[in-house]
């Protein structure tokens, strides 16, 4: 249960007696292995907080001198005994939390505290391992109270006698529990708006008729039927959770309702107007024998029709991902004229087509992904169809083509998400002309564009030209950068984040330096044996070269403008060399860089794989003499064979001096005294 700490946060923390800290009437006791409430705190406390403390047993004197308290948290202690005079004191207490505590040992005394509280209008008894019996002495005499959670105990069945007395109670904590039947035990909360029974073991829900509630979550339970009762009354409930069950089918809802939000997610719903292979079963009824008490009456259905019955009009959400539909019915989508969100991913479709009958004008998001999908239909040239549609998601199906001229009508579309399925974009060479393509020319409005693992044979022929792309992902499409690459020229002015992950990008140039918007650049799982030098005039946020071939990076890498502006940069999984890290070690003096795989950064040293950051001291010996200047090496290695020579030169000299000097005379014929 959260509490606003209310306005006027500029007093700052000060220390009080027992470790407590205190910021105007709020006082924090949480984790000071306190185990009593300390009684020298200031007496206009307000909000006392006791979390994670060792607290056992809430005695009557405990509170006494804390008259103003409305607020009281004592969350994970090992509280099991609140005396019935504990909050004699506290009779304006409003909010109290005592989650993840052991009252079920002394529940009955705890009820007779509990019972002094006129005032209470919020109570948090979770994780307490308190039983439905429990639970309802606990509660029996709250009548004030207006929110309560009893989620994470040992609940298994809920009857009309469990919530008696809770007239105004607005909203109701179930969750996680254990669960598995439920008897007539909210009749009596008229007020009751929202209702948490997530993580139980409920089997089905028939003859659901609270027509007050708001928002009703019964996700993750074991739930095969949802059945509301036959009425024409007007339900207030705009969000229904039934996700995580076992669903058969969709569900029966009521009549007149005000849901917004219908979430079907992970079940194993289907609808069986029509088979996959033809058949019709849409005269197929379907019986419920519902049995209530020694009153027997048996239900005759036809799901598929249900649905006409209920009013959906003001469904803006529908989430049925995750189930076994393999076709829609009829008119289906029709009655969802708000629809806004419809989610249709991880199914059995193998078509879907849209018309001019099944408009869905306020659409913005369709997820058709992981389905079997080997044509989108729709009939275009007659009226808008999806006019506001902005986010379509046709990733991981069978397609090869969308219908022509579909994006003439989606005039707001920004993201398409086209990845692993075999398609191509328009204009094809001259020789598969005839070859189904995707033609995005034109389409201003798009900014997202994914085509990852589409088996894409080039790009050439300037698809992109008039799109505004930001963001492309070409990743996994290994001839994606053959042939000619001028398609990124119609991108220079836009493109923000570019994926060219196992794209078999090696070391033939690929000129980066016309993409001056560029900001994100993913290059990874490659065979770049050399840093791109057109990288460097680049303004990158964020840069991945892991899974490479990369020996090092260039030793100005720090200086560059690319440099300068990096905050994220991805190494990991290059044979970088050991002997030649200069370029790391700039790295990591560098202001605001930030490397996330940096531990998992290795550099060879002949068959060793070593950390750059913690080279041993052979290793580093052995790169010195590999990187030590080769002109002085020369030098050392040249002197002693120049200064052998010089001597024996000497010693010849000296030795035949007095020859050379005759010979000369003889030559010259000049005499000279000796």
């Amino acid at each position: 249960l959260a509490v606003g700490w209310g306005s006027g946060m500029d007093t700052a923390w000060a220390p009080s007696p027992g470790g407590c800290e205190l910021v105007q009437s709020i006082m924090d006791c949480i984790g000071r292995w306190l185990s009593s409430i300390p009684a020298n705190l200031r007496g206009d406390t307000k909000e006392l907080f006791l979390d994670d403390n060792t607290i056992q047993v809430l005695g009557n004197a405990s509170l006494l001198l804390y008259p103003q308290l409305w607020h009281l948290s004592l969350n994970r202690n090992q509280l099991q005994l609140i005396e019935p005079g504990a909050f004699l004191s506290s009779q304006g207490l409003q909010v109290l939390s005592l989650t993840d505590n052991q009252l079920f040992t002394k529940y009955s005394l705890t009820a007779a505290a509990l019972s002094a509280l006129p005032a209470l209008r919020m109570l948090d008894l979770a994780g307490n391992q308190l039983t439905e019996d429990m639970v309802s002495v606990l509660v029996s005499n709250l009548s004030s109270l207006e929110s309560l959670s009893v989620a994470r105990n040992i609940i298994m069945r809920l009857d009309s006698s469990t919530f008696t007395n809770l007239t105004q109670l607005l909203e109701l904590n179930l969750e996680k529990n254990y669960i598995f039947e439920i008897d007539n035990a909210f009749e009596g909360l008229q007020r009751l708006q929202r209702l948490n029974m997530a993580y139980n073991y409920l089997p089905c829900l028939v003859g659901f008729g609270l027509t007050q509630l708001r928002v009703l979550n019964i996700s993750n339970n074991v739930i095969e039927w949802f059945l509301t009762l036959e009425s024409d009354d007007l339900f207030e409930l705009e969000v229904l959770d039934l996700s995580h069950n076992r669903l058969l089918f969709f569900p029966v809802l009521p009549r007149q309702s005000k849901l917004h939000s219908l979430l079907l997610q992970d079940n194993r719903m289907s609808f069986y107007q029509r088979l996959p292979n033809g058949t019709s079963l849409a005269n197929v009824t379907v019986q419920f024998l519902i049995i209530d008490g020694n009153a027997t009456n048996i239900t005759t259905v036809r799901l598929w029709d249900e649905l006409c019955h209920s009013n959906l009009s003001s469904l803006r959400l529908l989430d049925m991902s995750q189930n076994q539909v393999w076709g829609l019915p009829d008119d289906f989508l029709a009655q969802m004229p708000s629809l806004t969100h419809l989610k249709l991913n991880q199914n059995c479709l193998e078509a879907f087509h849209l018309s001019e009958e099944d408009p869905l004008a306020m659409l913005i998001e369709l997820d058709l992904s992981q389905n079997q999908l080997v044509e989108l239909g729709v009939k275009v040239g007659i009226g808008d169809i999806l006019p506001n549609l902005q986010l379509f998601n046709l990733s991981t199906n069978k397609l090869q083509a969308l219908p022509p001229g579909i994006f003439t009508h989606t005039r707001k579309i920004t993201t398409l998400d086209l990845s692993r399925n075999r398609v191509d974009l328009c204009p094809q060479p001259d020789k598969a002309k005839s070859l189904p393509c995707v033609d995005i020319r034109g389409v201003e409005t798009l900014t997202h564009l994914s085509l990852a693992g589409c088996g894409l044979q080039g790009l050439g022929g300037r698809p992109f030209q008039g799109t505004s792309l930001m963001h492309l992902d070409l990743s996994d499409n290994c001839q994606a950068l053959s042939g000619d690459l001028g398609w990124l020229q119609d991108l220079v002015l836009t493109l923000q984040v570019l994926s060219l992950r196992n794209t078999s990008l090696s070391s033939t140039p690929v000129d980066f330096s016309a993409l001056n918007s560029l900001v994100r650049l993913d290059l990874s799982g490659n065979s770049l044996a050399a840093f791109p030098s057109s990288l460097g005039g680049l303004r990158l946020r964020s840069l991945d070269l892991r899974d490479n071939c990369l020996p090092a990076l260039p030793p100005d890498v720090v200086r560059v403008p690319l440099g300068t502006s990096l905050r994220e940069l991805y190494l990991s999984r290059n044979p970088y060399n050991c002997c030649t890290l200069g370029w790391w070690d700039a790295l990591q003096q560098a202001e605001g860089l930030r490397v996330p795989d940096g531990r998992e950064v290795t550099c060879s040293h002949g068959s060793h794989r070593l950390s750059p950051g913690a080279l041993p001291e052979p290793v580093l010996q052995s790169c010195r003499w590999q990187t030590a200047d080769l002109a002085l090496l020369y030098l050392v290695l040249a002197l002693p064979t120049c200064l052998t020579l010089l001597v024996a030169f000497v010693v010849i000299f000296l030795m035949l001096k007095e020859k050379l000097l005759r010979m000369v005379k003889t030559r010259c014929g000049v005499s000279s005294p000796y």
